[in-house]
């Protein structure tokens, strides 16, 4: 039980997909000038991984590896496809204000990679559990972004006026500098938190931390090296 619980809460602050990991920039900025559009996003995303996963970690066992990352990207573009006719037909003011980040969902390096890094690896329940987790973390970032950038750039929150009249909105916000400034203040927030709590996780260097090492087989490790130190 205790392994779960750490799996779903994985993804809110330790490997937050986009404050640690930083995956899923594109949307990240584009999305959150207002606080819907960012909690729409969240939770479309979410949906995806956690079918995705459930699929993904299904058919782990018969999708051959050479061909596993078409695999994994067909069965996410279904459930993207499947999402998006829900959304063009219940909500069809999400679907405006989301355009093409929409159907991008496809290729959301946060999606494919859970599934080639967790779901091809685990059980079912624990592959729905990573893509809750992750999900959660995705969508609450998107959702303080959005709710910081309308607050302070239009002074308003989902929509509605929250600030008065007097207020002047900081017009910065709403705009792509903007959207980088505030991505960049939460990012060193959770690095400060993780570092006030012991709990930050230290870079890995070699083999063990680099995504191509199934394909050099430690290769580069064993190469001898020709730079200098300090160099």
């Amino acid at each position: 039980m205790n392994e779960r619980i750490r799996i779903i809460t994985n993804g809110l602050l330790k490997e937050n997909p986009s404050l640690r990991l930083v995956l899923g920039t594109c949307p990240t900025l584009a999305v959150t000038t207002v606080a819907t559009n960012g909690l729409g996003m969240g939770l479309a995303a979410t949906f995806v991984l956690i079918c995705s996963n459930i699929a993904i970690s299904s058919l782990r066992k018969i999708i051959p590896d050479k061909v596993r990352l078409p695999a994994y990207i067909t069965v996410i573009a279904t459930f993207v496809t499947v999402l998006q006719m829900l959304v063009k037909a219940y909500l069809p003011s999400l679907d405006t204000a989301l355009g093409i980040y929409l159907p991008l969902i496809v290729v959301n390096c946060i999606i494919l990679g859970r599934a080639e890094m967790f779901a091809s690896k685990h059980n079912v329940v624990d592959s729905a559990l990573d893509g809750l987790g992750m999900g959660l973390g995705f969508t609450l970032t998107l959702l303080v972004m959005g709710c910081i950038r309308e607050l302070l750039g239009a002074g308003t929150l989902f929509g509605v006026a929250v600030l008065g009249a007097s207020f002047e909105p900081m017009t910065l916000f709403i705009t792509p500098p903007g959207g980088f400034l505030v991505f960049g203040v939460l990012m060193a927030l959770v690095v400060f938190i993780e570092t006030k709590m012991n709990a930050r996780i230290p870079r890995k260097i070699g083999c063990e931390g680099c995504p191509a090492a199934g394909a050099c087989s430690g290769a580069c490790e064993s190469a001898p090296q020709t730079g200098k130190e300090g160099a």
